[in-house]
C-alpha cells in the first residue's frame, strides 16, 4: 500500500528535475556567445519504483513508480573532433607563421618596382653603358658614382632589413613561448582545481570547458597530445614527445640560442625541462624556422643568397675596375690615364658594401679605360667603362648565372615559397573550418533548439505544478472532509 502522500511527492519530485531542466537551458541560452562554451544537458531517469512484491513487500503484483530525477548534466562534446581540430590546428599555426614571414620578405624585397634592386642593377650598368660612350665627362661619372652608392644603398636597406626582421621575430618567438608557459601553467591549475571536485562525485562542467579551450590554443602554438581524463579527471600534456603538463604539474619549454661565424644569433634546441624536444608542427616550430634554427631557415637562407650575390658581383666588378685605367689630370691641364687598381666597391656582404672612399672623394678614379697595346690610353678611352657594362650579361664569377638571373630566381623562388604558404594556410583554414563546423554542431549552442526544450519543460513544469494541485485538494478532501458525516 502507497503512502496516502505518494503524489504530492511525485509531482515535488517531478518540479525539481522540470525546473534544473530549466536552469541547465538558461545556462545554455546565457552562454550561447562564450568562447569555449560546451551546451550541457539535463538527464533525466526515472526514480526507484516501489519494491517488487516479496514476502515482507507489499503483494502488489505492479511496481508503482515514485517520480523522476535529473541524474547528470552531460557535457556535448565529441571527444574524437577535439582531436582532430588540435591537429589540424598545429598545421593552420604552422603555415601562417610560415605565410608571415614570407609576406613580410617580399615587401622588403618590393618586387618588381622602380624602386627595387633589379631596377638599380640596371641603372647601374646603363651608367657604365654611358661612361663607355663619354668617358671623360664628369657628369657622366657622377652620375655613375650616384648609381653605384644607390646600388650597395639598396643592399644595405635589403640587410638591415631582414636584420631587423629577425630581432622582432625573436621577440615573437620569446613571446610565444611565454605563451606557451603560461597556458601549460593554467591547465595545470584546473587539473587541479578538477581533481578535488570530481572524486566527490560533482562535475565540473564549466572547469571542463575552460580546460579545453586552453587545450585549443595550446594546440596552434605546438603540436600537443592530450592524455584522456584520469578517475581524477586531470589529463597530461605532451609536446615533442615529452610531458608539459603531468597532472597538477607543468614543467618550463625554453628556447636555446647561439651566435653564427657572423654575429647573427640562431636557435640550437627546445627543451622541456632539461629534455631536449623535436617540435612537429605549429606556430612556434614556424617562426623558429623562419628565425633560424642551426643557422638555417627562411630569414638565413635569404640573407645568405643575398650575400651571395654581392660577393659574387663585388668580385666581378672590383676584377674588371682594377683592370682598366682612371683619369688623371696633369698640372698642366692634360688629361691622360693611369692605372692604380682601385676598387670600385668596399666590402663582401649586403650589409658592409659601400663605394670605395677614394672614388667618393675623387671622380678621377673612376677606370673608364683600358690599356692600349703601347702601354697607355688616351682621352675617349672607354673599353673598360664597356666591359664592366658587359657584365650585366657575364655570369658571376663562381656561379652559372648573370647577377639579374641570380637576383630574379632569389625573387622567383620566395614567390613560390610564399604562394606555397599561402595556399596551405588556406588549406588549413577551410579544414579546420568544417571540422569546427562539426564539433559546433555536436557542442554548440543553437537558440532555436534551447528555445524549444524551454518551452518543453515549461510545460512539463506547470502540468507538474497542477499535479501537486490536485493532490493537495485531494489531501484537503481527506484531511478536512472525512468523518464529518451527518454534519
Amino acid at each position: 500500500m502507497t503512502s496516502t502522500f505518494h503524489g504530492l511527492e511525485l509531482g515535488k519530485r517531478a518540479l525539481y528535475a522540470q525546473q534544473a531542466a530549466l536552469s541547465t537551458t538558461g545556462q545554455n541560452i546565457a552562454n550561447a556567445n562564450t568562447a569555449g562554451y560546451t551546451r550541457q544537458r539535463a538527464e533525466m531517469q526515472a526514480t526507484n519504483a516501489l519494491p517488487a512484491p516479496g514476502m515482507n513487500n507489499g503483494t502488489s503484483p505492479a511496481q508503482l513508480g515514485t517520480g523522476v530525477e535529473v541524474n547528470k548534466l552531460v557535457r556535448l562534446r565529441e571527444d574524437y573532433l577535439d582531436v582532430q581540430y588540435r591537429g589540424e590546428n598545429k598545421n593552420l599555426g604552422y603555415w601562417e607563421a610560415k605565410s608571415d614571414t614570407l609576406s613580410k620578405v617580399e615587401e622588403i624585397m618590393n618586387e618588381p618596382s622602380d624602386t627595387g634592386l633589379a631596377n638599380s642593377m640596371d641603372e647601374f650598368w646603363n651608367a657604365w653603358q654611358e661612361l663607355a660612350k663619354n668617358p671623360d665627362s664628369s657628369a657622366v661619372r657622377a652620375v655613375l658614382r650616384q648609381r653605384g652608392v644607390a646600388l650597395a644603398d639598396t643592399f644595405n636597406q635589403f640587410a638591415n632589413s631582414l636584420d631587423q626582421m629577425q630581432t622582432d621575430l625573436k621577440n615573437v618567438i620569446e613571446t610565444k613561448t611565454s605563451e606557451i608557459n603560461s597556458l601549460a601553467t593554467q591547465v595545470a591549475s584546473l587539473n587541479d582545481q578538477i581533481s578535488r571536485i570530481v572524486p566527490n562525485n560533482y562535475q565540473p562542467n564549466d572547469l571542463y570547458d575552460q580546460r579545453d579551450l586552453l587545450l585549443d590554443q595550446l594546440s596552434k602554438l605546438v603540436d600537443v597530445k592530450v592524455s584522456a581524463p584520469s578517475a581524477t579527471g586531470m589529463v597530461n600534456v605532451s609536446v615533442g614527445g615529452e610531458l608539459l603538463v603531468s597532472g597538477q604539474k607543468a614543467d618550463k619549454l625554453t628556447i636555446g640560442y647561439s651566435s653564427t661565424a657572423d654575429g647573427t644569433e640562431t636557435v640550437t634546441n627546445v627543451q622541456i625541462g632539461d629534455k631536449t624536444i623535436k617540435l612537429e608542427s605549429g606556430e612556434l616550430l614556424g617562426r623558429l624556422e623562419s628565425f633560424g634554427v642551426d643557422g638555417k631557415g627562411t630569414l638565413p637562407d635569404y640573407k645568405n643568397k643575398l650575400n651571395q650575390l654581392v660577393a659574387g658581383f663585388v668580385n666581378a666588378v672590383n676584377t674588371v675596375h682594377n683592370n682598366g685605367q682612371n683619369l688623371v689630370v696633369t698640372n698642366g691641364g692634360v688629361v691622360t690615364q693611369s692605372a692604380q687598381g682601385v676598387d670600385f666597391f668596399t666590402g663582401t656582404t649586403a650589409k658592409d658594401i659601400q663605394v670605395n672612399a677614394a672614388i667618393m672623394n675623387s671622380l678621377d678614379l673612376i677606370a673608364a679605360a683600358k690599356e692600349e697595346a703601347n702601354g697607355t690610353s688616351s682621352t675617349g678611352n672607354g673599353q673598360n667603362a664597356q666591359e664592366m657594362a658587359d657584365l650585366k650579361s657575364k655570369p658571376l664569377p663562381g656561379m652559372t648565372s648573370t647577377a639579374a638571373d641570380f637576383y630574379s630566381n632569389m625573387i622567383g623562388q620566395l614567390g613560390i615559397d610564399s604562394q606555397q604558404a599561402s595556399r596551405m594556410q588556406e588549406n588549413s583554414e577551410v579544414i579546420i573550418n568544417q571540422v569546427e563546423n562539426r564539433r559546433q554542431s555536436v557542442s554548440g549552442v543553437s537558440l532555436d533548439e534551447e528555445m524549444a526544450n524551454m518551452i518543453k519543460y515549461q510545460q512539463a513544469y506547470n502540468a507538474a505544478a497542477r499535479v501537486v494541485n490536485v493532490m493537495d485538494e485531494c489531501l484537503d478532501k481527506i484531511i478536512n472532509g472525512m468523518g464529518r458525516a451527518g454534519l
